[in-house]
Protein backbone atom coordinates (compact mmCIF):
# COMPACT_ATOMS: atom_id res chain seq x y z
CA UNK A 1 0.00 0.00 0.00
CA UNK A 2 3.03 2.02 1.01
CA UNK A 3 4.61 1.60 -2.24
CA UNK A 4 1.05 2.91 -4.33
CA UNK A 5 0.70 6.07 -2.17
CA UNK A 6 4.60 7.05 -2.28
CA UNK A 7 4.46 7.77 -6.09
CA UNK A 8 1.64 9.79 -5.26
CA UNK A 9 3.19 11.83 -2.78
CA UNK A 10 5.86 12.10 -4.57
CA UNK A 11 4.12 13.51 -6.96
CA UNK A 12 1.98 16.15 -5.48
CA UNK A 13 5.22 17.69 -3.71
CA UNK A 14 6.31 18.14 -7.19
CA UNK A 15 4.08 19.94 -9.47
CA UNK A 16 1.49 20.75 -6.54
CA UNK A 17 3.93 22.55 -4.42
CA UNK A 18 2.57 26.22 -4.99
CA UNK A 19 -0.90 24.97 -3.38
CA UNK A 20 0.95 24.34 -0.11
CA UNK A 21 -0.58 27.15 2.95
CA UNK A 22 2.21 28.90 4.46
CA UNK A 23 2.39 28.90 8.63
CA UNK A 24 -0.21 30.87 10.00
CA UNK A 25 0.80 32.28 13.93
CA UNK A 26 -1.63 33.56 16.23
CA UNK A 27 0.58 37.17 15.93
CA UNK A 28 0.19 36.72 11.85
CA UNK A 29 -4.04 36.24 12.78
CA UNK A 30 -3.86 39.84 15.55
CA UNK A 31 -1.74 41.55 12.72
CA UNK A 32 -4.84 40.93 10.20
CA UNK A 33 -7.18 42.14 12.28
CA UNK A 34 -5.40 44.92 13.61
CA UNK A 35 -4.55 46.12 10.14
CA UNK A 36 -7.94 45.42 8.90
CA UNK A 37 -9.57 47.53 11.47
CA UNK A 38 -7.07 50.30 10.89
CA UNK A 39 -8.01 50.42 7.29
CA UNK A 40 -12.20 50.06 7.85
CA UNK A 41 -11.71 53.04 10.42
CA UNK A 42 -9.30 54.68 7.82
CA UNK A 43 -11.83 54.19 5.00
CA UNK A 44 -14.72 55.13 6.95
CA UNK A 45 -13.03 58.81 8.05
CA UNK A 46 -12.74 59.63 4.16
CA UNK A 47 -16.44 58.79 3.71
CA UNK A 48 -17.56 60.76 6.86
CA UNK A 49 -15.58 63.99 5.92
CA UNK A 50 -15.18 65.88 2.44
CA UNK A 51 -11.93 64.16 2.15
CA UNK A 52 -13.91 61.11 0.35
CA UNK A 53 -14.06 63.43 -2.83
CA UNK A 54 -10.69 64.18 -2.82
CA UNK A 55 -9.48 60.56 -2.13
CA UNK A 56 -11.84 59.48 -4.99
CA UNK A 57 -10.12 61.95 -7.55
CA UNK A 58 -6.56 60.64 -6.17
CA UNK A 59 -7.94 57.18 -6.97
CA UNK A 60 -8.81 58.93 -10.90
CA UNK A 61 -4.93 60.34 -10.93
CA UNK A 62 -3.86 56.48 -9.76
CA UNK A 63 -5.77 54.71 -12.35
CA UNK A 64 -4.35 56.93 -15.34
CA UNK A 65 -1.08 56.34 -13.88
CA UNK A 66 -1.60 52.74 -14.16
CA UNK A 67 -2.35 52.93 -17.87
CA UNK A 68 0.46 55.06 -18.38
CA UNK A 69 2.82 52.12 -17.09
CA UNK A 70 1.21 49.28 -18.81
CA UNK A 71 1.41 51.16 -22.17
CA UNK A 72 5.09 52.60 -20.84
CA UNK A 73 4.30 56.28 -21.13
CA UNK A 74 7.93 57.32 -19.84
CA UNK A 75 7.45 61.04 -20.28
CA UNK A 76 4.45 60.94 -18.17
CA UNK A 77 6.11 58.63 -15.65
CA UNK A 78 9.30 60.50 -15.16
CA UNK A 79 6.99 63.35 -14.36
CA UNK A 80 5.33 61.51 -11.83
CA UNK A 81 8.13 60.11 -9.80
CA UNK A 82 9.24 64.31 -9.51
CA UNK A 83 5.90 65.39 -8.51
CA UNK A 84 5.52 62.71 -6.04
CA UNK A 85 7.38 64.28 -3.31
CA UNK A 86 5.49 67.44 -3.65
CA UNK A 87 2.36 65.79 -4.08
CA UNK A 88 2.72 63.99 -0.76
CA UNK A 89 3.31 67.52 1.16
CA UNK A 90 0.01 68.76 -1.05
CA UNK A 91 -2.00 66.21 0.14
CA UNK A 92 -1.07 66.95 3.74
CA UNK A 93 -1.65 70.69 3.27
CA UNK A 94 -5.13 70.06 1.35
CA UNK A 95 -6.11 67.53 4.09
CA UNK A 96 -4.95 69.14 6.69
CA UNK A 97 -8.31 70.48 8.50
CA UNK A 98 -9.52 66.99 8.10
CA UNK A 99 -6.77 65.05 9.71
CA UNK A 100 -6.81 67.67 12.72
CA UNK A 101 -10.20 66.75 13.08
CA UNK A 102 -9.40 63.09 12.94
CA UNK A 103 -6.73 63.25 15.47
CA UNK A 104 -8.58 65.73 18.26
CA UNK A 105 -11.77 62.72 17.72
CA UNK A 106 -8.96 60.17 17.89
CA UNK A 107 -8.10 61.82 21.67
CA UNK A 108 -11.30 62.55 22.59
CA UNK A 109 -12.51 58.88 21.89
CA UNK A 110 -12.45 55.65 24.32
CA UNK A 111 -10.68 53.32 21.62
CA UNK A 112 -11.43 50.12 23.70
CA UNK A 113 -15.27 50.81 23.84
CA UNK A 114 -16.02 51.03 19.81
CA UNK A 115 -12.91 48.42 19.19
CA UNK A 116 -16.02 46.37 18.14
CA UNK A 117 -18.52 48.53 16.84
CA UNK A 118 -18.59 48.66 13.01
CA UNK A 119 -22.09 50.07 12.84
CA UNK A 120 -22.97 47.33 10.05
CA UNK A 121 -26.53 48.20 9.81
CA UNK A 122 -27.10 50.82 7.61
CA UNK A 123 -29.21 53.75 8.56
CA UNK A 124 -32.13 53.29 6.66
CA UNK A 125 -33.61 56.92 7.99
CA UNK A 126 -31.05 58.92 6.13
CA UNK A 127 -33.46 58.17 3.33
CA UNK A 128 -36.14 61.53 3.93
CA UNK A 129 -39.52 60.94 2.69
CA UNK A 130 -42.43 62.57 0.31
CA UNK A 131 -44.23 64.09 3.22
CA UNK A 132 -40.90 65.76 4.11
CA UNK A 133 -40.40 66.99 0.51
CA UNK A 134 -43.86 68.26 1.15
CA UNK A 135 -43.61 69.73 4.18
CA UNK A 136 -40.05 71.60 3.46
CA UNK A 137 -42.03 73.64 0.06
CA UNK A 138 -45.10 74.31 1.85
CA UNK A 139 -42.59 76.46 4.50
CA UNK A 140 -40.67 77.67 1.92
CA UNK A 141 -43.10 79.40 -0.40
CA UNK A 142 -44.94 80.10 3.12
CA UNK A 143 -42.08 81.84 4.22
CA UNK A 144 -41.84 83.59 0.55
CA UNK A 145 -45.20 84.91 0.74
CA UNK A 146 -44.04 87.29 4.04
CA UNK A 147 -40.47 87.73 2.35
CA UNK A 148 -38.79 85.37 5.27
CA UNK A 149 -35.38 84.85 4.41
CA UNK A 150 -34.20 80.78 4.68
CA UNK A 151 -31.62 78.27 3.82
CA UNK A 152 -32.32 74.95 3.92
CA UNK A 153 -29.67 72.18 3.47
CA UNK A 154 -30.31 68.51 2.53
CA UNK A 155 -28.19 65.94 3.18
CA UNK A 156 -27.49 63.20 0.75
CA UNK A 157 -25.05 61.03 0.25
CA UNK A 158 -21.78 63.33 1.68
CA UNK A 159 -21.80 63.75 5.42
CA UNK A 160 -22.25 67.27 6.36
CA UNK A 161 -21.24 66.80 9.91
CA UNK A 162 -18.31 69.09 10.07
CA UNK A 163 -21.00 71.52 9.32
CA UNK A 164 -23.56 70.07 11.48
CA UNK A 165 -21.43 70.92 14.47
CA UNK A 166 -21.06 74.82 13.46
CA UNK A 167 -25.02 75.15 14.82
CA UNK A 168 -26.98 74.30 17.51
CA UNK A 169 -28.23 70.73 17.56
CA UNK A 170 -32.00 69.82 17.13
CA UNK A 171 -32.93 66.63 16.23
CA UNK A 172 -36.45 67.34 15.09
CA UNK A 173 -38.69 66.35 13.01
CA UNK A 174 -39.31 68.23 9.93
CA UNK A 175 -42.64 69.83 9.39
CA UNK A 176 -43.70 73.32 7.80
CA UNK A 177 -44.72 75.18 11.41
CA UNK A 178 -41.06 74.16 12.56
CA UNK A 179 -39.42 75.46 9.82
CA UNK A 180 -41.55 78.58 9.62
CA UNK A 181 -40.75 79.14 13.17
CA UNK A 182 -37.14 78.20 12.73
CA UNK A 183 -36.20 81.19 10.36
CA UNK A 184 -38.88 84.02 11.72
CA UNK A 185 -37.19 87.21 12.43
CA UNK A 186 -35.41 87.80 15.69
CA UNK A 187 -35.90 84.10 16.82
CA UNK A 188 -32.60 83.34 18.76
CA UNK A 189 -32.09 80.56 15.51
CA UNK A 190 -33.10 82.33 12.82
CA UNK A 191 -29.44 82.86 11.30
CA UNK A 192 -27.68 81.05 9.32
CA UNK A 193 -28.93 77.31 7.48
CA UNK A 194 -30.31 74.70 8.86
CA UNK A 195 -29.56 71.06 8.02
CA UNK A 196 -32.00 68.54 7.45
CA UNK A 197 -30.37 64.13 7.36
CA UNK A 198 -33.58 61.80 6.89
CA UNK A 199 -37.03 63.33 7.70
CA UNK A 200 -34.95 65.06 10.67
CA UNK A 201 -33.67 68.70 11.13
CA UNK A 202 -30.19 68.15 13.01
CA UNK A 203 -29.01 71.47 13.45
CA UNK A 204 -29.78 75.32 12.60
CA UNK A 205 -27.52 78.59 12.74
CA UNK A 206 -25.18 76.61 10.45
CA UNK A 207 -22.52 78.12 8.91
CA UNK A 208 -21.92 77.17 5.09
CA UNK A 209 -19.05 77.76 2.81
CA UNK A 210 -19.59 80.74 0.40
CA UNK A 211 -18.86 79.70 -3.25
CA UNK A 212 -16.38 81.54 -5.21
CA UNK A 213 -18.04 80.79 -8.96
CA UNK A 214 -17.65 84.18 -10.45
CA UNK A 215 -20.71 83.77 -13.04
CA UNK A 216 -23.08 83.73 -10.19
CA UNK A 217 -25.00 86.83 -10.72
CA UNK A 218 -24.12 90.27 -8.66
CA UNK A 219 -27.55 90.79 -7.33
CA UNK A 220 -26.71 87.51 -5.37
CA UNK A 221 -26.48 87.97 -1.90
CA UNK A 222 -24.44 85.78 1.46
CA UNK A 223 -27.45 83.14 1.47
CA UNK A 224 -27.51 82.35 -1.97
CA UNK A 225 -23.65 82.24 -2.55
CA UNK A 226 -23.81 79.73 0.47
CA UNK A 227 -26.28 77.86 -0.92
CA UNK A 228 -24.06 77.11 -4.19
CA UNK A 229 -21.36 76.84 -1.84
CA UNK A 230 -22.09 73.55 -0.32
CA UNK A 231 -23.78 72.38 -3.50
CA UNK A 232 -20.08 72.83 -4.66
CA UNK A 233 -18.29 70.41 -2.00
CA UNK A 234 -20.93 68.13 -1.27
CA UNK A 235 -24.14 66.48 -3.35
CA UNK A 236 -26.43 67.97 -0.47
CA UNK A 237 -29.49 70.09 -2.03
CA UNK A 238 -30.29 73.86 -0.53
CA UNK A 239 -32.85 75.11 -0.84
CA UNK A 240 -33.30 79.38 -0.50
CA UNK A 241 -35.68 81.89 0.44
CA UNK A 242 -34.88 84.87 -0.61
CA UNK A 243 -35.44 87.86 1.78
CA UNK A 244 -35.61 90.82 -0.73
CA UNK A 245 -37.79 89.05 -3.30
CA UNK A 246 -39.51 86.25 -1.48
CA UNK A 247 -38.61 83.57 -4.16
CA UNK A 248 -37.44 80.32 -3.93
CA UNK A 249 -34.37 78.76 -5.17
CA UNK A 250 -32.56 75.37 -5.87
CA UNK A 251 -28.99 74.82 -5.41
CA UNK A 252 -27.68 71.76 -6.68
CA UNK A 253 -23.71 70.22 -7.92
CA UNK A 254 -22.88 73.66 -7.85
CA UNK A 255 -26.38 75.27 -9.96
CA UNK A 256 -28.85 77.43 -8.73
CA UNK A 257 -32.57 77.45 -9.99
CA UNK A 258 -33.89 80.40 -9.57
CA UNK A 259 -37.65 81.70 -9.36
CA UNK A 260 -39.42 78.10 -8.89
CA UNK A 261 -42.86 77.53 -8.39
CA UNK A 262 -44.30 75.16 -5.67
CA UNK A 263 -44.81 72.12 -7.93
CA UNK A 264 -41.52 72.56 -9.54
CA UNK A 265 -39.87 72.45 -6.48
CA UNK A 266 -41.35 69.15 -5.22
CA UNK A 267 -40.43 67.31 -8.55
CA UNK A 268 -37.28 68.51 -8.90
CA UNK A 269 -36.47 67.35 -4.79
CA UNK A 270 -38.39 63.99 -5.55
CA UNK A 271 -36.24 63.63 -8.81
CA UNK A 272 -32.65 64.43 -7.28
CA UNK A 273 -33.33 62.57 -3.92
CA UNK A 274 -34.96 59.53 -5.14
CA UNK A 275 -37.39 60.14 -2.45
CA UNK A 276 -40.76 59.77 -3.64
CA UNK A 277 -43.32 57.14 -2.27
CA UNK A 278 -43.42 55.16 -5.54
CA UNK A 279 -39.59 54.22 -5.08
CA UNK A 280 -40.34 52.29 -2.22
CA UNK A 281 -41.59 48.86 -1.40
CA UNK A 282 -44.80 50.35 0.41
CA UNK A 283 -45.07 52.62 -2.17
CA UNK A 284 -45.51 50.96 -5.21
CA UNK A 285 -47.38 48.23 -3.65
CA UNK A 286 -50.05 51.59 -2.77
CA UNK A 287 -49.38 52.66 -6.49
CA UNK A 288 -50.50 49.31 -7.49
CA UNK A 289 -53.38 48.99 -5.37
CA UNK A 290 -54.46 52.45 -6.84
CA UNK A 291 -54.35 51.40 -10.18
CA UNK A 292 -55.54 48.35 -9.75
CA UNK A 293 -58.83 50.71 -8.15
CA UNK A 294 -58.89 52.72 -10.86
CA UNK A 295 -58.95 49.83 -13.81
CA UNK A 296 -61.91 48.31 -11.78
CA UNK A 297 -64.02 51.72 -11.41
CA UNK A 298 -62.90 52.18 -15.22
CA UNK A 299 -64.15 48.50 -16.23
CA UNK A 300 -67.50 48.96 -13.79
CA UNK A 301 -68.23 52.05 -16.16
Amino acid sequence: MRELIAPIYAAADRYLYWLNMPTISKTDVAEIIIIAFILYHILLWFKNTRAWMLFRGILVILIFLAIAGIFQMNTILWLASRLFSVAVIALVVIFQPELRSALEQLGRKNIFASLFNFNLQKDTENKFSEKTVNEIVKASFEMGKVKTGALIVIEKETSLSEYVRTGIELDAIVTSQLLINIFEHNTPLHDGAIIIRGNRIVSATCYLPLSDNMRLSKELGTRHRAAVGISEVSDSLTVVVSEETGSVSLAVEGTLYRNMDAESLKEKLKELAAVSEGDTIVGKLKRRLNDAAKDSKAHNK
